[in-house]
């Protein structure tokens, strides 16, 4: 105790007094002044740990000065251990000068600072204010949902009415060409009636002429065979009549006129099969008797031309049992599609070429009938291929074709007859065409026909 009495009252400790000189009183006050020194210290290292992790905070630089102020406060608290021992009284005051200085540079700018702290909104503010901002946000996106289906709605309703648009401009047109096939049969039907009549006329009394000439000819033989030496004008006129090319040549020029009669005749009964007007009710009909007619009509194109030779027609008919169809319709289908395997074969001429329009017909499925046109041409575009039964879409050169045909076709076998068409390519070339139809039309699709026909018929009369 008096080593320690002896080093407290020595000139180390100039303000030894002050602490009456007890030692446990200034290790107290030295412990405290260090551990605050160190607390001090810390604090700042914290706050600018703070400041790095969270740079979006507010009024950062406010931090910098705290730091600065406990710093200047930690260094005074060391500066009182250090003047127990040593009187460097002027550091002291010094440090505390800025201890000052900065403690009043940070109270100013915190008073400076408080009306916008107290500004920024609380916890409780902020809860709401995001409570309000969701439930606008979820009513605008509401609102923006109910936009969109409207958009949606309206495009669908768009997409529908464009459709309905295009069916009853088809429909339209449909119905025209119906109308005008119609009255152009009913004009052909006229006109084969009144040409039968003459027709049957010369046909009848061909056979009579015929016997006529032949029993002529036979006494002009016999004539000949018992008066060898007629008189002199007979012998000129027999000469001048060339008597003996004239037995030779008529039997083969009534035969000519036999053919020719009987090809008009066969022509005017196919115009009557082929522009018949379809009635109300199907008729139960010969296929091939319409696919023979059709190719009757078109029999002058078939002919070889000076810049083709004949198109041969190879028909590859099956035992096909009557079906139900509306023949009148089923023809137009087949000349359709004659007509456009025609005209391929034309645009594909070369010499190489092989000009063949073949004709198959087959039952299928029990209960169906297949038909299939083939023609020798170059061929459809796969990506053409697709839209060949579209309204108004044609291949054919602008002022050639309508782009109904095809169309028309398509209605025909799939809406009135309950049946399938389709294009493919052909195995050797060229495009086949596929029918495919039912023998027999169930009751309940005819019945539907003949409304849809109804319902189509009163909307084309009134855009008309």
């Amino acid at each position: 105790m008096e080593n320690l009495a002896q080093f407290f009252n020595s000139p180390f400790i100039p303000h030894g007094h002050c602490y009456l000189w007890k030692p446990s009183l200034v290790w107290l006050h030295v412990g405290s002044d260090a551990l605050i020194a160190i607390t001090y210290y810390s604090i700042p290292l914290l706050l600018i740990y703070l400041m790095l992790k969270r740079e979006d905070l507010p009024f950062n630089w406010i931090f910098f000065l705290f730091g600065s102020f406990i710093l200047f406060c930690g260094t005074g608290h060391l500066l009182e251990i250090w003047t127990l021992w040593h009187p460097d009284y002027w550091l002291s005051g010094f440090v505390k000068a800025l201890t000052a200085a900065v403690s009043v540079l940070t109270a100013i700018e915190l008073s400076i600072l408080i009306p916008k702290i107290l500004a920024i909104p609380s916890s409780a503010q902020l809860e709401t204010a995001n409570n309000s901002l969701t439930a606008e946000i979820k009513e605008r996106k509401e609102t923006e949902q109910s936009l969109e289906r409207s958009q949606s709605q309206l495009i669908a309703k768009n997409q529908e009415l464009k459709k309905i648009l295009h069916e009853l401009q088809c429909a339209k047109s449909h119905l025209l060409q119906s109308e005008k096939m119609s009255s152009l049969g009913q004009m052909v039907a006229g006109i084969a009636h009144e040409i039968n009549n003459p027709v049957n006329f010369i046909f009848g009394n061909l056979i009579h002429a015929k016997i006529y000439t032949q029993d002529t000819l036979e006494l002009i033989g016999l004539y000949q065979e018992h008066y060898s030496s007629p008189p002199p004008e007979i012998s000129e006129r027999t000469e001048d009549i060339e008597l003996n090319f004239l037995q030779t040549d008529l039997p083969k020029l009534l035969g000519s006129m036999t053919v020719g009669a009987e090809r008009i005749r066969n022509i005017v009964l196919a115009l009557r099969n082929f522009s018949r007007v379809d009635k109300a009710q199907m008729e139960v009909c010969d296929i091939h008797r319409g696919l023979d007619d059709t190719l009757v009509i078109l029999g002058n194109r078939l002919k070889a031309k000076p810049d083709r030779p004949e198109i041969k027609t190879i028909k590859e008919y099956s035992q096909i049992p009557p079906i139900e169809c509306y023949p009148g319709q089923l023809n137009q289908v087949f000349t359709n599609l004659l007509s456009n395997a025609i005209d391929a074969i034309e645009g594909n001429f070369t010499p190489k070429n092989s000009y063949t329009l073949r004709i198959c017909s087959k039952v299928v499925d029990k209960d169906w009938v297949e038909i299939q046109i083939t023609d020798s041409g170059s061929g459809i575009p796969k990506q053409t291929q697709s839209r060949l039964f579209e309204a108004f879409f044609t291949t054919k050169p602008i002022g050639k074709g309508t782009g109904l045909g095809l169309s028309i076709s398509y209605q025909i076998i799939a809406e009135q007859h309950n049946g399938i068409i389709w294009c493919q390519d052909a195995e050797d070339g060229g495009t086949q065409f596929t029918i495919k139809i039912p023998q027999k039309q169930p009751q309940e699709k005819l019945k539907k026909i003949l409304a849809k026909s109804a319902i189509a018929l009163e909307l084309a009369e009134s855009a008309v």
